[in-house]
C-alpha cells in the first residue's frame, strides 16, 4: 500500500511539473472593447476564431484570455446589434498579445423588419416602394387624427388637414390618388383589420375615434408591387398603421399629458366698419340714396366675436409588460379640445387591450387586440363663418328690443305687432352660433384576433388566421329654438340622426419560408383567402319645430335604410431571392365584389417585381463610401370599387318624396319612379410601373431613395351627364375614359453630426407628380357629354372646374379676364375672344391651372445636445392654385349695398381692388396662385433621465409651436385647402403645447 501510495505521489509531482513548464510557455491575449462613442462595452464574447478559447468583456470592457499557445491568431468581437470585428494577433510565450476593439452598431435601417401585406421582411429585401414612419420620428405636438403624424414626413404622400374643427381630420393622398369622382383615399389597415372608408354620424371623421398615442409606426406603400396584395382597394395605396404592444419583462409605466392653447393665426380680409362707412356715403353722394340710414354707429369686428382661443388637455396612460410569458399592454386615454369657433367641443375617452402570448414552445402565437372610443361633440355651425364675413359691422351684437332672442337681425314690425324677417338678409353670426345645439355622441370598437402557427413537422410552413371588427354607432340631435331668426319659418327646428356601421373581416393564409442553401435560395410564399362584409344601418326620422310639431313634408318613406356589400378575395405571393442579392417578387389577387353584376364580378390584379442588391456584387462589397445600393423594378394592377352606388348594376326602382306626391280624390299617392343603372358597370383599374433606387453613404450615416413611376388609370369610374332619353336621369355612374399620373420623388436622409453630446439628423424629401385626363368615353355608350365639377356658393348649380381630355383633373374652367392698361384693374364683365369670333360666350372658356401642386416637399430636423432636443418640421406645395370664392361672392358693390332689401352688408377687401359692381364668378381673376411654405412645428424638449436615484422614473417635458408661419403670395385665409375652392374656411390655428412624459 506504501509502494501504491509512493507512485501515486511521484505522478503527482510530476504532472504538476510538465503544467508548469507548459504554462510557461503559454501567452495570453487582452484587450479592451468600445463602441463608437469611445466608452466601455461590457458584455462583449471576445474568442479566438477556429478554437474554443474566448471569454466576456467585464463591466469596463475589458478581457483576457488565458493559456494560449505561442503562434498567430484571428481574434472576434462579437456583440449582438454592432457590427463584429475580427483582428490578427501572434502570441509569445510568457507575453500578453494585445487586440483592442471598438465596435459601431449595426445599420438598423437595412436589417429592421417592415411589415408589408400578409407578413414582414427585412428592410434590404423590399421589392415595392415603401416608407415607414415610427413613433419616434411622428410630428409632435397636439395631434387630434392620426394622419397629422406624418405630415410632410414621407415622399409622395400628401396630408391636408381638412379645417381647424376639432377631430375635423385629414385628406391623405398618396401619389395623387387615381380617381376622378370615385374615393382617393388610401385604404387604411391597423393591425391587420381593414377600415372601411365610411363616415360615422356624430363624428366629424372616422379616424378621429383612433388614439394617436397607441400607435407605433405608420407604414406607407406606394407601388403596385406592394399594394397589389390588397387587390381592389389598393388603387390609392395603402396604409398600414401597427399599434404599440407589450414588451419582455416587468411592467412599464407611462404617462403622457399635453396642454395647449390654439389661437386665431390670420382673419379674413374684409372693410371695417369705418371703411363700410365711408363707402355708404359716397355711395349716397354719387347716386342720391340713402343707404346711410341703414348704418349703425358700432364697430363690431364680427370674426372676433365668433372666435376664440381653443383650450386642449390630451392625457394618456398606459401599462406594458410581460407576465406568466404572456406580452400585453393596456391604455387609457382622454382628450378635450375645444375649437376656434365658439361652442365647437370634442370630448373623446378611449382604451385598448394588447395580448400576445405564445404556446407549444413559441409554435403558436396569438395577438389579441381590442380597441374601443367613446367621443362626445358639440358641434358648432359653420355657417357663422360666412356670416360674420358679410354681416354689417356698424351694428352692434345685441339689441334690446329684438324678439330673436335679443340679437340684432334685419327685420320690421307693423303697426299691429307682426314682425316680418328679411329671408334675404344675412343672420347674426353669434346667433348662428348660440342659437343652435347640434351634440353627437359616437361610439367605435375595433381589433382581431391573430392566431399564427409554425407547423412542428415542417418548420418553414406557417398558418395564420385573422378575425376582425370594426363597428360603430353614431347619433345625435339637432335643436334650434322657435324665436331663433335662422329658423324662424318653422318656428324652430328638431330633427335626430342616427347610424350603425357593421364592418367584418376575416382572412386565412399560409406561408412557407425556406432557405435552400444548396442553390443559395430563398423561397417564400403566400396563399390566402379574405372575406369582408359592409353593412350600414341608418335610421330616418321626421323634423318637428321646436313645440314639436311636425313640419310639413319630413316623414320618410322608409325607418331605415341599410346598404350592405361584401368582397372575397384570394391571393398568393412568392418571393425568391437568390444568392441573398438577386429578389423577384410576384402576386396575385382576385375579388369579387357584390356591386356589380355576376359576369362583372370578379377582378384580377396581379403585380410583379425585381430587386437587385448592387451593394453586394463584389465590384461594390468591399467600398467604404457605399454603404448601400439597391435597385427597385415593379409593375402591378389595382382595382377600385368605392364610391359608386350599391347595386347600381341593376334596374330598380324608388319611392317618391312626400313633396312630389299625386292627389287622387282626398288621398295622396307616393309613386314609384325608376331609378338610373348601368348593367355594364365593371372594376376601375390602375396600372401601375415604378423603378426605384435606394441608397447609402459613410456607414449610412446619409441615405436616400428615389422612384419614378407611371400609373395608367382605365374605365374611370365616374358621374357623367348623358344625353336625354338614353337612361332614366341625365347623370349616371359609369365607366368612362383614363387618367395618367406620373411622378419623381426623392427623399433624403442624414446624420451631419453624431458625437457623443451632438446628434443632428435631417429629413428631406420632394415629389412631382404630372396628372392628366387621356380620355372621357365609354365603349357602347357615345351619348356622354362629359361633366363639371366644383360646385361654388353664389348662382344655383355654378361650377368652376371641368373634367376635360388633355388636362388635369379638376382643372379651372373660366372666362381669361381683361385688365385696365392704366390702373391694372379687372374690367367688368370684359374677357378675352379666344375664338375670335366677335361674341363673348361659354365658348369663350378655358381651362387655366389645377387645384393639385406639382410638388410637394417636407423638411424635418433635430437637433441633440446631451439632454436637450431641438426639431422642426417644414412642408411646401408648389404649383397649386385655389379659387376664392370669398372674393368672388363678397368682393362687390351689390353685396355691401344690397339689392335685396333695405340693408347694408359687408364686403371682402377685394372690392377696392376690383371695384366690381356685379359677381363676376367664372372670371380666371379669383384663381390664385396658393404655393406656400408653412413651418409645421417648432420644439424643444428637455430629458431629465432618472429622476430618483435608485428608481427607474423618467421625466421628459418639452414645449411646441404648430402652424408657426405660412409663407404665401395668396390673399385668403389659408393657401392649403385641399379642392382648391377656398369658401369660408375654417381656419386652422397657431398651437402653442407643453407636454410631460413620464415613464417608471
Amino acid at each position: 500500500m506504501r509502494k501504491n501510495y509512493l507512485k501515486k505521489y511521484v505522478l503527482v509531482c510530476m504532472l504538476l511539473i510538465i503544467s508548469a513548464v507548459a504554462f510557461a510557455q503559454t501567452g495570453s491575449i487582452t484587450g479592451k472593447v468600445l463602441d463608437e462613442k469611445g466608452e466601455a462595452l461590457p458584455g462583449v464574447s471576445v474568442s479566438i476564431v477556429g478554437t474554443t478559447q474566448g471569454t466576456t468583456a467585464d463591466a469596463n470592457g475589458v478581457y483576457r484570455i488565458n493559456n494560449v499557445s505561442p503562434g498567430s491568431y484571428t481574434v472576434s468581437a462579437v456583440f449582438i446589434g454592432y457590427t463584429p470585428l475580427r483582428k490578427s494577433v501572434t502570441v509569445t510565450a510568457g507575453t500578453p498579445a494585445t487586440a483592442d476593439f471598438q465596435l459601431a452598431p449595426e445599420n438598423k435601417a437595412l436589417t429592421e423588419v417592415v411589415v408589408i401585406g400578409y407578413g414582414t421582411q427585412s428592410r434590404k429585401d423590399v421589392t415595392g416602394s415603401i416608407s415607414t414612419v415610427s413613433s419616434k420620428d411622428f410630428q409632435k405636438g397636439t395631434t387630434t387624427t392620426p394622419a397629422e403624424l406624418i405630415q410632410g414626413k414621407i415622399a409622395g404622400v400628401s396630408v391636408t388637414t381638412n379645417s381647424g374643427q376639432p377631430g375635423a381630420g385629414a385628406t391623405i393622398r398618396i401619389r395623387q390618388g387615381a380617381s376622378l369622382n370615385s374615393s382617393n383615399d388610401p385604404l387604411i389597415v391597423i393591425d391587420g383589420v381593414p377600415l372601411s372608408n365610411n363616415a360615422i354620424s356624430g363624428a366629424a371623421n372616422p379616424l378621429t375615434m383612433i388614439n394617436p398615442d397607441d400607435i407605433e409606426t405608420f407604414t406607407v406603400l406606394k407601388d403596385a408591387a406592394s399594394t397589389a396584395i390588397y387587390g381592389s382597394r389598393a388603387s390609392n395605396g395603402v396604409i398600414l398603421i401597427t399599434t404599440k404592444k407589450g414588451a419582455a419583462g416587468t411592467p412599464q409605466f407611462s404617462f403622457s399629458t399635453k396642454n395647449a392653447i390654439g389661437t386665431l393665426r390670420n382673419k379674413v380680409d374684409v372693410l371695417t366698419a369705418d371703411e363700410v362707412r365711408t363707402y355708404v356715403k359716397n355711395y349716397d353722394a354719387a347716386n342720391g340714396t340713402n343707404r346711410s340710414s341703414y348704418l349703425g354707429n358700432a364697430n363690431t369686428d364680427w370674426q372676433k366675436e365668433i372666435f376664440q382661443n381653443a383650450l386642449t388637455t390630451d392625457n394618456n396612460f398606459s401599462v406594458a409588460g410581460t407576465t406568466h410569458k404572456m406580452p400585453y399592454r393596456v391604455s387609457v386615454g382622454y382628450l378635450d379640445q375645444t375649437g376656434l369657433l365658439k361652442t365647437d367641443r370634442l370630448q373623446r375617452t378611449t382604451g385598448s387591450l394588447r395580448l400576445s402570448p405564445k404556446f407549444f414552445n413559441d409554435d403558436l402565437k396569438l395577438d389579441l387586440n381590442l380597441n374601443g372610443a367613446y367621443t362626445h361633440s358639440r358641434f358648432a355651425n359653420q355657417d357663422a363663418i360666412g356670416a360674420a364675413l358679410s354681416f354689417d359691422p356698424t351694428q352692434n351684437v345685441y339689441s334690446a328690443n329684438s324678439p330673436f332672442n335679443g340679437y340684432t337681425e334685419w327685420y320690421t314690425t307693423a303697426a299691429n305687432g307682426t314682425v316680418t324677417l328679411n329671408p334675404n338678409a344675412t343672420r347674426n353670426p353669434v346667433a348662428v352660433l348660440k342659437d343652435r345645439l347640434n351634440g353627437g355622441d359616437t361610439y367605435r370598437s375595433f381589433g382581431n384576433l391573430t392566431a399564427d402557427y409554425r407547423f412542428p413537422f415542417l418548420r418553414a410552413l406557417r398558418a395564420n388566421l385573422n378575425l376582425g371588427y370594426d363597428l360603430s354607432k353614431g347619433g345625435g340631435d339637432t335643436f334650434i329654438a322657435a324665436n331663433a331668426a335662422q329658423a324662424y319659418a318653422t318656428q324652430g327646428s328638431s330633427f335626430q340622426y342616427h347610424q350603425k356601421n357593421y364592418n367584418t373581416t376575416g382572412e386565412f393564409y399560409l406561408n412557407f419560408a425556406q432557405d435552400v442553401k444548396s442553390i443559395k435560395s430563398n423561397i417564400n410564399a403566400t396563399a390566402g383567402y379574405g372575406y369582408y362584409d359592409f353593412r350600414t344601418v341608418t335610421r330616418n326620422y321626421a323634423r318637428y319645430n321646436a313645440a314639436g310639431g311636425l313640419i310639413d313634408g319630413t316623414t320618410p318613406v322608409f325607418a331605415y335604410d341599410v346598404p350592405q356589400y361584401t368582397l372575397q378575395s384570394f391571393y398568393g405571393r412568392l418571393i425568391y431571392t437568390f444568392d441573398t442579392k438577386y429578389i423577384l417578387t410576384g402576386s396575385i389577387r382576385t375579388d369579387g365584389s357584390s356591386k356589380f353584376s355576376p359576369d362583372k364580378r370578379w377582378g384580377v390584379f396581379p403585380s410583379a417585381a425585381f430587386t437587385w442588391r448592387i451593394k453586394d456584387e463584389s465590384f461594390l462589397k468591399d467600398s467604404r463610401t457605399l454603404s448601400d445600393l439597391k435597385l427597385r423594378a415593379s409593375f402591378g394592377v389595382t382595382g377600385q370599387q368605392d364610391g359608386i352606388p350599391y347595386y347600381s348594376y341593376l334596374p330598380t326602382y324608388f319611392l317618391s318624396t312626400n313633396d312630389s306626391r299625386y292627389q287622387f280624390g282626398n288621398q295622396f299617392y307616393s309613386l314609384y319612379a325608376p331609378s338610373a343603372y348601368d348593367a355594364n358597370l365593371k372594376w376601375e383599374t390602375t396600372q401601375a410601373t415604378n423603378i426605384g433606387f435606394d441608397f447609402g453613404f459613410f456607414n449610412q450615416r446619409l441615405t436616400g431613395t428615389i422612384d419614378a413611376y407611371y400609373k395608367n388609370t382605365k374605365d374611370l369610374l365616374s358621374s357623367v351627364y348623358v344625353a336625354a332619353g338614353t337612361n332614366f336621369t341625365n347623370l349616371i355612374t359609369t365607366n368612362v375614359g383614363n387618367m395618367v399620373n406620373r411622378g419623381i420623388e426623392l427623399s433624403l436622409n442624414g446624420t451631419p453630426v453624431k458625437t457623443k453630446d451632438i446628434t443632428w439628423t435631417l429629413n428631406y424629401n420632394v415629389s412631382y407628380n404630372y396628372n392628366k385626363i387621356t380620355n372621357l368615353s365609354a365603349t357602347g355608350n357615345n351619348n356622354i357629354i362629359g361633366n363639371t365639377t366644383g360646385g361654388i356658393s353664389g348662382g344655383t348649380g355654378t361650377t368652376i372646374q371641368i373634367q376635360t381630355p388633355g388636362y388635369s383633373a379638376n382643372s379651372f374652367y373660366v372666362y381669361q379676364q381683361v385688365y385696365d392698361t392704366n390702373t391694372g384693374k379687372p374690367l367688368q364683365g370684359v374677357f378675352v375672344d379666344r375664338n375670335k369670333d366677335g361674341v363673348i360666350n361659354a365658348s369663350d372658356m378655358y381651362r387655366y391651372k389645377s387645384p393639385f401642386p406639382k410638388y410637394v416637399m417636407g423638411f424635418s430636423t433635430q437637433f441633440n445636445y446631451k439632454k436637450w432636443t431641438l426639431s422642426s418640421v417644414l412642408r411646401a406645395n408648389i404649383g397649386n392654385y385655389i379659387y376664392n370664392n370669398v372674393a368672388s361672392t363678397l368682393g362687390t358693390q351689390n353685396t355691401l349695398i344690397s339689392t335685396a332689401g333695405n340693408f347694408n352688408n359687408n364686403a371682402s377687401r377685394d372690392l377696392l381692388n376690383t371695384g366690381f359692381t356685379n359677381s363676376s364668378y367664372l372670371t380666371d381673376y379669383y384663381v390664385k396662385n396658393a404655393s406656400f411654405l408653412r413651418m409645421d412645428n417648432a420644439g424643444i424638449a428637455y430629458s431629465f433621465g432618472n429622476i430618483f436615484r435608485g428608481s427607474r422614473a423618467r421625466l421628459n417635458v418639452g414645449a411646441n409651436v404648430q402652424n408657426v408661419f405660412v409663407v404665401t403670395k395668396y390673399d385668403g385665409v389659408d393657401p392649403e385647402i385641399y379642392g382648391g375652392i377656398d369658401n369660408r374656411f375654417y381656419p386652422r390655428p397657431r398651437t402653442y403645447t407643453l407636454s410631460l412624459n413620464l415613464g417608471f
